[in-house]
């Protein structure tokens, strides 16, 4: 599937069929999130991926959302909150890449070393509000990529994320920002309604 077809045929599912995504097409969904860029190259967003039919009932408790539960596989989408202590070592690494060829960065080392202190010096609400917008990017990679499988998913943001890193027994350092109902579609909705490109464009400059 070309990606402007995918873009354009993507739709938030909320009803889907009872067959199972196979491993292996999870690893496809969960690599296309790998390969998505992230700030600083952190790759501070982690995934839980529940199949158990047992676990995913018990998501019902942390969702006013029935659906959620009844998709064969839920993504929770965390973020680790400690990878921004890995900033050096990301631009480092980066460096190594020749990623900062052409740039002041790339001369200039100390300079990494400034932003690097400046990242290690956000406060905790800077920190899950800019790896959050990184773990976006990489859940909309597996979105865009369930519909090229043959897919369909839906953004949940309408849950309770403490009671949600609890069920899941996850690490204090861990964060649960979104889940994610990955399935076999049982519908076909219509296109949403969208702005017309003129009211979405400021100006031009």
């Amino acid at each position: 599937m070309e990606l402007l077809q995918a873009i354009q045929s993507r739709r938030s599912i909320r009803k889907f069929k009872s067959n199972e995504v196979p491993d292996a097409v999870i690893r496809e969904l969960l690599d296309a999130a790998r390969l998505a860029p992230s700030g600083s190259n952190l790759q501070a967003t982690r995934f839980v991926v529940i199949k158990s039919p047992v676990e995913r009932m018990k998501l019902k408790e942390c969702t006013p959302l029935p659906f959620v539960a009844h998709a064969p596989v839920i993504i929770a989408c965390c973020i680790d909150r400690e990878a921004m202590g890995n900033t050096l070592v990301r631009y480092r690494e980066l460096m190594e890449a020749q990623a900062f060829v052409g740039t002041p960065l790339d001369d200039d080392p100390a300079l990494l070393e400034a932003a690097a202190k400046r990242q290690s010096g956000m406060d905790q609400a800077t920190v899950k509000a800019y790896l959050t917008l990184n773990a976006a990017i990489a859940i909309e990679h597996i979105v865009l990529r369930a519909v090229d499988l043959g897919l369909g998913s839906c953004w949940v943001m309408m849950f309770n994320s403490a009671k949600a890193k609890r069920m899941l027994e996850l690490d204090d350092r861990y964060d649960v920002v979104a889940l994610l109902p990955v399935g076999y579609p049982d519908q076909s909705p219509a296109a949403r309604p969208r702005l017309p490109l003129e009211e979405l464009i400021l100006k031009e400059v």
